[in-house]
C-alpha cells in the first residue's frame, strides 16, 4: 500500500498483477529494493497476492492499522485490488483498514479503545464506532479517527 507506492510509480507500473503492486513492506525490503539480496524467501515484501494465499477461514477479524491499507488498484467493473480484497478472499470474516495516512499515536490510542470495547462485549462494528466517537471528542479533526473503516460483519 503506502510502502509499495513509495518505491516508485515507474517500477510498480512494470508489474501487471495488481495484487503484486499492493502490500506491506517490512524489515529487509530496502535490501531487496537495492538488489542486495536476502537469503531465502524473506524479502521484506508482503504482497496482497501473498495475503490472498493465506488460509484465513474462521478468522473473525483482521486489523490493518498501517497507513492506506484500504487502498489499491481500482479496476472498472471489478472493484479495488489490494490488501483488503486479498484478506477477504483468503476467508477473513471482517477487516478493519485505513483509507489514508494515519497518526501513529492516535492510531495506537484508537486501537486500544477498540479492543477494550470489543473484548468488553460490544460487536466489532459497535466497538469501532464507539472508539471513533471517543477519539473525535479528543481530536476533532477526522485525520485522527476517520481513516478507519470496517468491511464485513
Amino acid at each position: 500500500m503506502g510502502g509499495l507506492q513509495q518505491i516508485g510509480e515507474a517500477q510498480t507500473k512494470k508489474i501487471t498483477n495488481p495484487l503484486m503492486r499492493s502490500g506491506l513492506l517490512f524489515s529487509g525490503a530496502q535490501n531487496t529494493q537495492n538488489e542486495e539480496g536476502i537469503p531465502g524467501d524473506e524479502n521484506g515484501w508482503f504482497t496482497a497476492y501473498e495475503a490472498s494465499l493465506l488460509n484465513l477461514r474462521n478468522t473473525e477479524l483482521v486489523v490493518l492499522s498501517a497507513c492506506e491499507t484500504g487502498s489499491g488498484d481500482v479496476q472498472n467493473g471489478r472493484g479495488v485490488f489490494g490488501l483488503q480484497r486479498a484478506i477477504k478472499s483468503a476467508g477473513a470474516e471482517s477487516l478493519i483498514m485505513s483509507m489514508w495516512s494515519v497518526s501513529d499515536q492516535a492510531t495506537s490510542e484508537m486501537m486500544g479503545l477498540f479492543y477494550s470495547h470489543w473484548l468488553g462485549g460490544m460487536s466489532k462494528r459497535e466497538a469501532l464506532r464507539k472508539s471513533q466517537e471517543e477519539m473525535r471528542a479528543k481530536y476533532s479533526h477526522p485525520f485522527y479517527w476517520g481513516a478507519f473503516v470496517m468491511l464485513g460483519e
